[in-house]
């Protein structure tokens, strides 16, 4: 019989995941930052003195964005790392097998 691949359900295996997807999301909130800082420099070196609203509207929104397009791109690598992505039945391989029939 196969060997079963370490998966979510091994307590240890999923401390090991999910540890790495914080340390994956501290380095991209790190990022998140500098890129916030680069495009609040930006602005204000091409426009000048800006409002604050402004400036802390847009640096919720340019650090948002980087950090959930980063959190729901660790969430696809988790569940592909994992074998997760493998536990689930393809139903639609039967529909292709019914339609050629």
């Amino acid at each position: 019989m196969a060997e079963r691949k370490p998966d979510l359900s091994d307590p240890d295996y999923a401390r090991f995941a999910w540890s790495r997807y914080r340390r994956l999301m501290m380095w991209m909130a790190l990022a998140a930052l500098v890129t916030t800082a680069a495009a609040l420099t930006v602005l204000s070196v091409t426009r000048g003195p800006l409002p604050w609203p402004f400036l802390v509207f847009t640096a919720g929104g340019v650090f948002l964005s980087v950090l959930l397009a980063a959190a729901l791109m660790g969430l696809v690598f988790l569940s592909s790392g994992t074998g997760h992505d493998d536990q689930i039945q393809d139903y639609s391989k039967d529909d292709d097998e019914d339609r050629l029939a």
